[in-house]
């Protein structure tokens, strides 16, 4: 069994702060941490390999400090950590993304053939969830989005049975491997590092990939060349402010409710009065 895991080093959010000039992230000074939903991620895929033997390998693009990452990464249980670092690959969107993450498991599995891929639901930095699919479409492979659990998992029938979320419950889905699956934080609880991985982890250096070594990425598909999103403006929304409190006991319940249906009709969080009324008198 191979799995690949693709993970993110991610500002921690309780530090983001947004230059109000460039509207962009500001990373200097704040500290990285795995993508929390990358972390889970890793923990399934060392627990396939734990119960059915074979290999994990995790991959990230980023600067050279995302290194940190894989190190962490080995931690958990990981065998091989790669990290794909380049200034050519800055300012990449997730079109960009995709793309040379893509790449980049095409020629691992040129080298090995590969059972799994697993992503984190989204990036807390982010939040757009489509990283994931994205390379799913690129590799052509079965896409499960916000797994839960994984039920079954079979090598030799190279089929997988699989739980996901939705707004209406939990759907159950059998799929073909290799498969990519996004996962939730409920796929595997993020377990305490044994020793010995933590010895392997002190000494061990992850690979690193650039533009053009061992994998010819084509120019004008990364970085800000291959990016078509743009982002207008980023700034941080004001706070929240209370609502307007209105004690039934100084204007009667009567009274404050007309008073209630007077200022959302104001605020225009309906149309009308009068369309909130039934033809009988009555209200919807």
């Amino acid at each position: 069994m191979h799995a690949v895991v693709a993970i993110k080093q991610v500002p921690d959010t309780s530090n983001v702060r947004i230059n109000p000039e460039t509207g962009t992230l500001i990373r200097e000074g704040v500290p990285a941490i795995i993508n929390p939903y990358d972390a889970h991620a890793v923990e399934l895929a060392v627990r396939l390999k734990e119960k059915f033997g074979g290999k994990v390998t995790v991959l990230t693009m980023g600067p050279p400090k995302a290194a940190e990452a894989i190190v962490e990464c080995i931690e958990q249980g990981a065998d091989r950590g790669i990290v794909i670092t380049d200034r050519k690959f800055a300012a990449a969107d997730t079109l960009a993304t995709s793309y040379v993450l893509a790449q980049a498991i095409e020629a691992i599995r040129a080298e090995e053939p590969v059972d799994l891929l697993l992503f984190g639901k989204q990036a807390i930095d982010g939040d757009t969830a489509q990283v994931g699919p994205g390379v799913a479409t690129r590799l052509g492979v079965p896409l499960i989005t916000y797994a839960v659990a994984v039920e079954a998992f079979d090598p030799e029938t190279r089929t997988a049975l699989v739980h996901r979320k939705t707004e209406r419950g939990i759907e159950v889905w059998q799929t073909a491997l290799p498969a990519l699956l996004t996962v939730e934080k409920e796929i595997a609880e993020v377990s305490r590092a044994p020793l010995p991985n933590l010895v392997k982890a002190a000494h061990y250096q992850p690979e690193i990939w650039s533009s053009i070594e061992p994998v010819p990425f084509e120019p004008n598909k990364i970085g800000i060349k291959g990016s078509p999103t743009i982002v207008g403006k980023a700034f941080t929304p004001p706070p929240k402010q209370a609502g307007e409190m209105v004690p039934v006991a100084d204007k009667g319940l009567q009274e404050t409710v007309a008073y209630a249906l007077e200022q959302i009709s104001q605020a225009g969080v309906v149309e009308t009065l009068k369309s909130l009324t039934h033809p009988n008198g009555g209200t919807k």
